[in-house]
C-alpha cells in the first residue's frame, strides 16, 4: 500500500524560518537547537545546509558535535544541500573543493543524497536580485541588456553549468551520494524541462531532480505533469503550497496545487523517496509548526482515501 511508502522529513527551510536567518549566518548553537525543534515536531529524518565557505569551515570543524546530537535525538539526515553559487558560474573550477568538502560532511552524517541549485544567472540586474541574501518571492524582476565583449552569453554560462554538474556529480558518485538539483524559479534551471535537457547534457544514471512543489507550481506548471515528465529521475520531493502566482511556501492545502494528482502520478511511478515538508517564510497569520503538522496530515489523510 502506498501510504506505508509515504516518509516525510523536515526540509531546512524550516530551521531558516524558525530563526529567521540564512543558512550561511548559523551558528552551530542555531544549528543544534534546530534539530531539537526538528525531533520535537515528530520527524525522524531531516535534511541539513552548507552555505559558502565560513558556514561548511564551521559545519566541519563542529561535525563530531552535531553528529553526537543526531544520534541522541535519533535523528538521521538524509539530504545534504551545499549552497555555493559560484559552482554555476566561470570560476566553478575554482570553488570544486569546496563541494568536495561538502561530500564528505553528507557521507559522516550518513545521506543518500547531496544537493545542489543552479542560482541565478550573471545577469545586471536593473532592479532587486531575486535570490540575494534571503528569498524575494514577489518582485518584479529587470534585466540590464548589454552587448558586446564580456556581456552575459548563453550558450558559454549553460557550458559552465553542464561542466560543473558532470564534475560534482563524478565527486557525489565516488563518494556513494547520489546528486539532486532543485529547479527554482528565476534560476538557471528554473523548471522541469530546463532540467530534463540537463539531464541529456550530463548523461549520468546518478543524476537527478528535486521535485520542489511550491516553486514548479510558481511556474504555472501542472505537478503531476511533473512528476509524468521525470519519473525515476525524481530523488526527492520538496512540499509546500501556493496559488501559483506568489513563490510562496504556505501549507499544504492552503494553495491549489493538484496533491490528489501528484500523489497518483508519484505512486505511478513507484517513488518511495522522502517528502520533505518545505514550508516557510509564512505570513503573521500562519503558525510554523502548526502548519507542519496540519501538511502531514492533509497528505496522509489524501494518501489514505486514495490507495486504502
Amino acid at each position: 500500500m502506498f501510504l506505508l511508502e509515504l516518509k516525510f522529513c523536515c526540509a531546512w527551510l524550516y530551521a531558516i524560518s524558525k530563526y529567521n536567518k540564512y543558512a550561511e549566518t548559523f551558528k552551530i548553537r542555531d544549528v543544534l537547537n534546530a534539530l531539537k525543534q526538528i525531533k520535537k515536531l515528530g520527524f525522524n529524518t531531516t535534511e541539513l545546509e552548507v552555505m559558502r565557505k565560513k558556514n561548511l569551515e564551521e559545519m566541519h570543524n563542529n561535525k563530531k558535535l552535531i553528529l553526537e546530537n543526531l544520534e541522541n535525538l535519533n535523528l538521521k539526515v538524509n539530504n545534504l544541500c551545499a549552497v555555493f553559487p559560484e559552482l554555476m558560474t566561470t570560476e566553478w573550477e575554482n570553488y570544486i573543493d569546496l563541494f568536495e568538502r561538502s561530500t564528505e560532511l553528507a557521507v559522516y552524517f550518513g545521506c543518500d543524497t547531496i544537493q545542489v541549485d543552479s542560482h541565478i544567472p550573471p545577469l545586471k540586474y536593473d532592479s532587486e536580485l531575486p535570490y540575494d541574501e534571503t528569498i524575494k518571492f514577489d518582485i518584479d524582476v529587470k534585466i540590464k541588456v548589454e552587448d558586446g565583449p564580456g556581456s552575459f552569453n548563453w550558450k558559454n554560462h549553460w557550458k559552465n553549468i553542464v561542466n560543473s554538474i558532470k564534475k560534482c556529480d563524478s565527486i557525489a558518485y565516488d563518494n556513494g551520494l547520489k546528486l539532486c538539483l532543485e529547479p527554482r524559479v528565476h534560476e538557471s534551471i528554473p523548471n522541469t524541462d530546463a532540467i530534463l535537457r540537463l539531464f541529456d547534457w550530463v548523461n549520468s544514471d546518478n543524476f537527478g531532480a528535486v521535485l520542489d512543489c511550491g516553486h514548479l507550481h510558481a511556474q504555472k506548471e501542472t505537478i503531476p505533469l511533473s512528476v509524468e515528465k521525470l519519473g525515476k529521475k525524481i530523488f526527492f520531493v520538496h512540499a509546500s503550497d501556493n496559488d501559483g502566482r506568489v513563490n510562496l511556501h504556505l501549507g499544504i492545502g492552503r494553495g491549489n496545487i493538484d496533491w490528489e494528482g501528484t500523489l497518483k502520478t508519484l505512486k505511478k511511478h513507484k517513488y518511495k523517496g522522502f517528502i520533505a515538508i518545505d514550508i516557510g517564510n509564512l505570513p503573521s497569520e500562519y503558525d510554523l509548526d502548526q502548519e507542519i503538522h496540519n501538511s502531514i496530515g492533509y497528505l496522509k489523510n489524501l494518501a489514505s482515501k486514495i490507495y486504502d
